[in-house]
């Protein structure tokens, strides 16, 4: 459960723009507060089955996205990439000065350039 927990954690990162204002909030509601289908239902006035269906439509649709789109995926794949560039570079012959500027060019692609290109 809790790698599914995870997986939709991160889809909705990625997706939850996509999805409509009910859908998000129940998807956070239930993924990111950690509450019952049967809280939610109640703080809503609806039943315990349509928060149920709201949230399974949701992960399916975000399912959808990705096997569209492939952003977790792809993120997934540079974070390994970065990984394994970490360790060889560490492992390189080369001057501080020069690991310094390989690692600083790892974190870029590590976070798509956000922190350091704003």
């Amino acid at each position: 459960m809790l790698e599914k927990t995870t997986r939709m954690n991160l889809l909705y990162d990625f997706y939850g723009a996509l999805l409509t204002e009910k859908q998000r909030l129940f998807m956070e509601l239930y993924y990111h507060d950690d509450l019952s289908l049967a809280e939610i239902a109640e703080q809503y006035h609806v039943s315990r089955q349509a928060v149920h269906d709201n949230i399974r439509r949701s992960e399916t649709q975000l399912e959808e996205y990705e096997q569209t789109l492939r952003l977790l995926e792809r993120h997934e794949q540079r974070v390994r990439l970065c990984g394994e560039l970490l360790d060889r570079i560490g492992r390189l012959p080369i001057t501080d000065a020069e690991k310094q500027d390989l690692l600083r060019m790892v974190r870029l692609l590590r976070h798509d350039g956000e922190s350091e290109m704003t």
